[in-house]
């Protein structure tokens, strides 16, 4: 299975937290499965930290490469595609973070992994 992580979860399972479900946790450590992470949570992380709301965000922030390599997770660059669709999708739902993040994991067969039902109005395949 290929997962996209949510910006949370990401961090979670970066800081060992106790908020990742068990689920989540199995499916990103287990080696038949491919995890991801998009450039959008980085950047969503390193808002939210520079405006003090995410202080556990610190390590991705401060160097995502080696953050993501040490945790053998794929970063997920931004496409035309993924803009476009982002922009597209019918919904109620106006964080830019999210949207992107569930026309990522619309294009490329991606499961995402949130704790965010939201995320089930786009459709989208959520573990948690």
């Amino acid at each position: 299975m290929k997962l996209l992580l949510d910006t949370h979860t990401v961090i979670w399972f970066m800081n060992d937290s106790l908020h990742l479900s068990r689920a989540a946790r199995t499916a990103i450590m287990l080696p038949s499965n491919a995890a991801f992470v998009s450039s959008v949570s980085v950047w969503e992380a390193a808002t939210k930290f520079r405006l003090g709301k995410f202080p556990e965000a610190a390590l991705l922030v401060d160097n995502p490469v080696k953050v993501l390599a040490a945790l053998e997770i794929e970063a997920l660059p931004l496409s035309i595609e993924h803009a476009r669709l982002a922009g597209s999708l019918v919904d109620s739902h106006k964080d830019p973070f999210d949207r992107m993040l569930a026309a990522q994991a619309l294009l490329e067969g991606l499961t995402l992994v949130s704790a965010d039902t939201m995320f089930d109005e786009f459709a989208v395949a959520r573990l948690w």
